[in-house]
């Protein structure tokens, strides 16, 4: 059954709040590096982008104070926090857990454009490409994360189970659930 925006679960409002006074450099760099590692592993995603694999996508969470920009850069993505819309190619916006939820393939992201719970802009081939290359490479960001963690990966995955338990927000893929 397609997720309705009543079923899609929101960021917080008080910890969307504590988050607009936050620095949000040290989430650019650390989520560059995040997906500098997920290039790495995951190498096909950026070449299945093709002729966009240097164009920029503005990732809007509506319930976030911050957006992203996330410039592919041929394979050597860089992703940029900021509190203002930037100029980007293409801007996709929704729900953090409906952003999440379509790179662990838990939503229908045709079923949340039409539902308008997704909004696409700009450059819809671009925005296209950067679905299909993200559904085609199975992303799973917890498992990313948990494998950064070493020693630490277990209670992580534990963590994360938790988090997602509590949220109803998808942090995993949904096949990989039983493993964790």
């Amino acid at each position: 059954m397609p997720p309705t925006s009543q079923s899609i679960p929101q960021f917080p409002a008080h910890l969307a709040r504590v988050l607009r006074v936050l620095p949000l450099a040290p989430l650019s760099l650390s989520l560059t590096a995040y997906a500098r590692r997920v290039a790495k592993t995951h190498a096909g995603l950026f070449r299945r982008l093709g002729e966009h694999d240097h164009a920029s996508f503005e990732l809007a969470p509506t319930d976030m104070p911050f957006v992203l920009l996330l410039e592919p850069r041929g394979g050597d993505p860089k992703v940029t926090v900021t509190r203002r819309a930037p100029r980007a190619d293409a801007r996709i916006a929704g729900p953090l857990a409906a952003l999440i939820g379509l790179v662990h393939g838990a939503y229908d992201g045709d079923a949340l454009f039409f539902s308008r719970d997704l909004v696409i802009e700009g450059d819809t081939a671009a925005a296209l490409a950067l679905r299909n290359a993200v559904d085609d490479a199975e992303l799973d960001l917890s498992e990313e994360i948990a494998t950064l963690s070493g020693p630490f990966a277990a209670p992580m995955r534990r963590i994360v189970s938790f988090a997602q338990r509590r949220t109803g927000v998808c942090l995993t893929r949904p096949e990989d659930l039983a493993a964790w």
